[in-house]
C-alpha cells in the first residue's frame, strides 16, 4: 500500500485496539459491566477491520489480469466497505442487544477500579491513535475541511481509520459516563444506557462510512483540480485544437483512467494526429501521475453538432462552457 493509504495509520490503530479490547475484556470478567463488554467487541471490531484494510491494500496490488484488465485497485474500496458492515453489526449492533438486556436486567457493577482504569487506559491508547491518524490525513488533506476530506478522499484507508479512531474516543466517554453514573448512583441501569449509546454510535458511523465508500465502488471521477491539469495537458493549440468531451474514472485509488474525444484540424496527416495524441498523453502522465490509462480519439469538431445538442460543456466531464465557443 502506497503511503497514501495511511498503513501507519492502521498500524497504530490496530495495535492500540488489540492491546484494548484486551483490557476491556479483562475490566469486563472483573466487573460484569455490560459497557465494559460493548467496548471490548468494538475494539475487538476494530481490530479486524485493520487487518481487513491491510489486505485490501495487499489484494490491490496484484497484476492485472486478461479477466480484470485495469487491475484490482478497487479492492480497497471493497475492503473499507466490508469495514462498515463489521463496524454495524458486530459492533453496533451487539451494543445495543447488550444495553437492551443491561437495561432490562441491570446489576451492579463490581471491582470498580477496574473498568476506570481500563477506560482510561483505553482513552490515552485511542488518543495516541487518533493523532496518528490526523498526522497522517494532514499531509493529504491540504487546505479542506475534516468533512470535505472524508467525503471526497479517494483513498478510502485515513478516513476510515479517522472515523473509527473518533467513534472509538466518543465511545469510550460514553462508556466512562455510564460506569460512572452506576457507580454513583448504585444503579446498573445507567451502564445500560451508556452500552446502548455506544451501539448508536457504531452505527451511525458505519452508515456514514457505507455511504462514502459506495460512493467509491461505483466509480468517482477524478478531483476538480486533477480534471482541470488533464484538460490543460491534452489541448496544445496547434494539432489538437479542444476537447470535444472527456471522462475520468478512479480504477483505484491511485489508478485513473482517462477517455476523451479531441478535436484536431481537418487536414492534419494521420501520423501528426498519432504525435500529437502521443504527446498529450505523456503531458497527461506529467501533470497527473495517477493518469495510468489513457484514451483519446481524435474527431473533427462541429459547430452544427454543438448547436445541436451534443456540446460537451453540457454533459458530465465536459471542458466547460468556453469550449462551444
Amino acid at each position: 500500500m502506497s503511503a497514501s493509504g495511511g498503513t501507519k495509520a492502521i498500524v497504530a490503530a490496530l495495535v492500540a485496539n488489540v492491546a484494548i479490547a484486551v483490557a476491556k475484556f479483562v475490566a469486563f470478567l472483573f466487573s460484569g459491566s455490560s459497557s465494559m463488554l460493548a467496548e471490548s467487541v468494538h475494539s475487538l471490531a476494530d481490530s479486524g477491520n485493520q487487518g481487513l484494510l491491510l489486505l485490501g491494500g495487499k489484494k490491490a496490488k496484484r497484476e492485472a489480469t486478461p479477466e480484470h484488465p485495469f487491475g484490482y485497485g478497487r479492492e480497497r474500496y471493497i475492503y473499507a466497505f466490508l469495514v462498515s458492515i463489521v463496524l454495524f453489526s458486530v459492533g453496533g449492533m451487539f451494543a445495543i442487544y447488550e444495553g437492551y438486556e443491561k437495561i432490562n436486567h441491570p446489576h451492579a457493577i463490581e471491582d470498580w477500579y477496574w473498568p476506570i482504569g481500563v477506560l482510561v487506559f483505553a482513552i490515552i491508547a485511542e488518543t495516541f491513535s487518533f493523532r496518528t491518524a490526523i498526522k497522517e490525513s494532514n499531509v493529504l488533506r491540504g487546505r479542506r475541511s475534516w468533512k470535505e476530506f472524508v467525503r471526497h478522499a479517494k483513498a478510502p484507508e485515513l478516513p476510515v481509520v479517522l472515523l473509527e479512531d473518533l467513534g472509538a474516543l466518543v465511545g469510550l466517554i460514553l462508556a466512562l459516563g455510564g460506569v460512572g453514573l452506576a457507580l454513583l448512583t448504585g444503579n446498573g441501569l445507567w451502564d445500560g444506557i451508556g452500552t446502548l449509546c455506544i451501539g448508536v454510535l457504531l452505527i451511525l458511523i458505519a452508515l456514514v462510512l457505507a455511504a462514502e465508500t459506495k460512493s467509491l465502488l461505483l466509480g468517482e471521477a477524478a478531483g476538480t483540480e486533477d480534471v482541470e491539469k488533464i484538460k490543460a495537458s491534452i489541448v496544445d493549440g496547434t494539432t489538437v485544437t479542444r476537447i470535444i468531451h472527456m471522462r475520468t474514472l478512479h480504477l483505484g485509488p491511485e489508478e485513473l483512467l482517462v477517455a476523451a474525444k479531441v478535436a484536431v484540424q481537418h487536414d492534419n496527416t494521420a501520423a501528426q494526429v498519432a504525435d500529437a495524441i502521443n504527446a498529450a498523453e505523456e503531458r497527461i502522465r506529467t501533470a497527473v501521475p495517477i493518469a495510468r490509462v489513457i484514451y483519446l480519439e481524435p474527431d473533427i469538431y462541429s459547430e452544427e453538432a454543438a448547436a445541436a445538442g451534443t456540446n460537451p460543456a453540457k454533459s458530465p466531464g465536459g471542458p466547460g462552457p468556453e469550449a462551444a465557443h
